[in-house]
């Protein structure tokens, strides 16, 4: 049953005591209070400044679990914080560890912070859970996908659009790389797992992933530099740094160019090019 007043009573706290820079906001000079506004929470969590004004009133109709998630998420919430929020809300905490999306405060933290770099926030399964908007501007969106298509690995030998973003002489690696990976995730996580899953799903439906399969390869490890096809700036050599939180198994996925190459300035060119949306 949910606790209205205990659920308000938390959010109000919870922004009060976060920081605009906690976030990635500006701070600005017109501003006379420490926490965040409410219209800047809202639009942290994806929904209406109404909607969450109703919340911390303690008149809002029931969060589903999605919603809640996603005040858990924008509000920046350790993973304790998040089930406690989930347990006012009347709902049962989800899972932790590996097969939950929640990201860390910390890792967000970092990721607020680079908001002009190509980068993005994934699971051990190569799933997207956020990228800045020069990641998008590079690879696309692929935050919003669902089901098995949001795995790097699924799209790769389900769908031959996942693969013009790379470099034709890499396909052969790149194969190899996410079926070794994907074995040796359900090596870990047992074979009830998703990974597990995915990987029937693929032995099922792909010829290609079979024959990769059936090489029993595990331990393959990604270049120190990817080349990126993009459509609009031409290819891109960069270095992918990788941070990996221990506690979830995501990685922060992190896409620089040196300085003075044409991938530098390429980079450069897709800032500008970027829809305004992304920017």
């Amino acid at each position: 049953m949910i606790d209205r007043a205990g659920l308000a009573e938390f959010l109000r706290r919870r922004r009060d005591v976060l920081q605009p820079e906690d976030v990635g906001l500006p701070r600005g000079q017109r501003r006379r209070t420490d926490g965040l506004r409410r219209e800047e929470v809202a639009a942290l969590c994806h929904m209406s400044s109404d909607y969450y004004a109703r919340l911390e009133r303690g008149t809002g109709p029931l969060p589903s679990e999605q919603m809640i998630a996603s005040i858990a998420q924008g509000l920046h919430l350790s993973t304790d914080e998040r089930d406690h929020l989930f347990r006012l809300a009347g709902h049962r905490p989800p899972s932790r560890g590996a097969s939950s999306d929640h990201i860390s405060p910390g890792m967000l933290r970092i990721f607020d912070r680079l908001q002009d770099t190509p980068a993005e926030i994934v699971t051990e399964l190569g799933e997207t859970l956020r990228q800045t908007p020069l990641g998008v501007a590079l690879t696309g969106d692929l935050a919003h996908l669902s089901g098995p298509q949001r795995s790097i690995g699924f799209r790769w030998f389900t769908d031959p659009r996942s693969r013009e973003l790379y470099d034709p002489a890499e396909h052969e690696f790149l194969a190899r790389l996410w079926a070794s990976g994907l074995r040796q995730v359900a090596s870990v996580r047992g074979p009830e797992s998703r990974a597990a899953h995915l990987a029937g799903l693929l032995l099922e439906s792909s010829e290609e992933f079979r024959s990769v399969w059936d090489r029993q390869e595990i331990g393959v490890r990604p270049k120190e530099t990817k080349r990126f096809i993009h459509p609009e700036v031409g290819p891109l050599d960069l270095a992918c740094q990788n941070l990996i939180d221990p506690a979830s198994s995501h990685a922060l996925l992190v896409y620089t160019a040196s300085p003075g190459t044409d991938s530098y300035e390429k980079l450069r060119l897709l800032a500008v090019l970027a829809p305004s949306s992304v920017r």
